[in-house]
């Protein structure tokens, strides 16, 4: 597995909606084929459902096993799925996706956008990113994205670290974010065994935001 060890990143800025209080009372989302559906600014995302959640569940059966907050304004629109019973302040692995209506930025720009906003919050000497393959002119694969210890000064989080998955999309209307965190102790960057989450886990999930993701116009 390739790694690049990332002392500084580039600064820029990144679309971050706040979070509304509670937790949607019904899912946001459709279900086609064994896949999540958000219809959203003029796009369809399409996805896998939570690593948390059996392939083959339907959609009464996901809602019994999340919790939801979702967010559109302004040409951005936010989603983001817990483990049912954890929540914004308390969790140990989240998915979600983020959407927008730019159309005038590139992919790898949006990507560094997105990892410097999650590299602020991390001591840079823990922080690795890697990628299973390289990429190419019409598409980025998905990045994994390591963070071993949170800043002190990121007080909420002290004390631990945590390992993400980051898809990266691109329609005729705008750009989209898929993403997966999980989070537990403090950990060492460069030790696979030492991650909250197996690394096959990881690889596995990768794999599936290559080629069960998709960004589209919304007919």
């Amino acid at each position: 597995m390739p790694w690049t060890n990332k002392a500084a990143i580039l600064a820029a800025g990144l679309m971050m909606l706040p979070a509304p209080v509670l937790a949607q009372s019904a899912l946001p989302f459709t279900q086609v084929e064994g896949r999540l559906v958000l219809d959203v600014l003029g796009q369809r995302l399409t996805m896998p459902p939570p690593d948390w959640v059996a392939a083959d569940a339907d959609l009464a059966a996901i809602s019994e096993r999340v919790s939801t907050r979702f967010l559109e304004d302004g040409g951005q629109a936010q989603l983001t799925i817990y483990k049912r019973g954890e929540g914004e302040a308390f969790w140990s692995s989240l998915y979600g996706a983020r959407i927008s209506t730019e159309t005038d930025m590139d992919l790898a720009e949006f990507r560094s956008r997105v990892v410097n906003v999650y590299a602020q919050s991390c001591d840079p000497d823990t922080v690795a990113l890697f990628q299973l393959e390289p990429d190419t002119e019409d598409a980025l694969p998905p990045l994994g994205y390591v963070c071993g210890a949170y800043l002190d000064a990121f007080t909420d989080f002290a004390g631990q670290g945590e390992v993400m998955v980051m898809g990266f999309y691109k329609s005729e209307a705008g750009l989209g974010l898929v993403f997966q965190e999980w989070r537990g102790e403090a950990f060492d960057a460069g030790t696979p065994a030492s991650w909250p989450v197996p690394a096959e886990t990881v690889e596995a999930r990768m794999a599936q935001f290559k080629s069960e993701v998709s960004l589209t116009l919304l007919d």
